[in-house]
């Protein structure tokens, strides 16, 4: 994708769809939240979002997009070292595991994409503070989402926080971006950068801001299904992402019930 060509400033009325789809794929979401605890599977947790998308009368965004071959699901699954994309299926989840659930949701054709990684049962103080330190790296990037920041401050923003603050590591090799009519628009917001530099941020871009740490590397593989993504040393990963609507005041955050 040439990013730059496909940056688009949204309509007060496109912006309403986006709210939405944005408010859809957080119930869905939260409906698998709900169902989090041993034994459950990841299929289990795909069917209780699907459920509730086409209760609202949208359709699942993953759904058939392209790769190596079409995503199967309406959810991404990635659990433990697993960073993004791990494919719902039979695997049932475990005490101690933690899981991070991806999700998009298209409302009379406009996106909402959001994600959370929550814990099964008791987890470690290891990976509880992970998942506070990724939580937290989202909220530092939203508040930098104004009209009038580069990209660049809100990358630098994000990385000052989780690899020189914290000590953990981001990826080069994911990013967020900007979502509307489509799942993946222009520009590409990645989670690094330098104060000052990159793309002017306008009135009516909506990002879908995505900060992906890993606790050991910021290194990452393809597993042999060819579309989950897991951290190269089997460390542990975790990803929060929302929607965001850039304003001339405070940012908007779409992607909530």
């Amino acid at each position: 994708m040439v990013w730059a060509r496909n940056i688009v400033v949204k309509s007060a009325e496109e912006i309403s769809l986006m709210r939405e789809a944005g408010r859809i794929n957080a119930l869905a979401l939260q409906a698998t939240r709900e169902l989090l605890q041993p034994g459950v599977t990841t299929a289990e947790l795909d069917e209780a979002a699907n459920e509730v998308i086409r209760k609202h009368g949208a359709k699942p965004a993953f759904l058939g997009v392209p790769g190596a071959y079409p995503y199967p699901a309406t959810i991404t699954a990635s659990i433990n070292d697993e960073l993004v994309h791990g494919i719902p299926g039979k695997r049932k989840l475990k005490e101690g595991d933690i899981v991070s659930i991806d999700c998009g949701t298209i409302y009379e054709g406009f996106v909402g994409d959001s994600a959370y990684t929550a814990g099964v049962g008791e987890i470690s103080t290891e990976a509880r503070r992970l998942l506070e330190v990724t939580q937290r790296a989202l909220e530092i990037g939203i508040a930098r989402l104004r009209a009038g920041n580069r990209l660049g401050d809100v990358g630098a923003a994000i990385q000052q926080y989780v690899e020189n603050e914290e000590g953990y590591h981001l990826t080069r090799e994911y990013t967020g971006h900007g979502v509307g009519r489509e799942m993946w628009e222009g520009p590409q917001v990645p989670n690094y950068g330098y104060p000052g530099r990159g793309f002017k941020l306008l009135p009516g871009l909506t990002i879908a801001l995505e900060p992906m740490v890993l606790i050991g590397t910021a290194r990452t593989r393809v597993l042999p299904d060819e579309w989950t993504v897991a951290s190269a040393d089997g460390s542990l990963t975790a990803h929060f992402e929302h929607t965001v609507l850039v304003t001339e005041n405070e940012p908007v955050v779409l992607t909530v019930p």
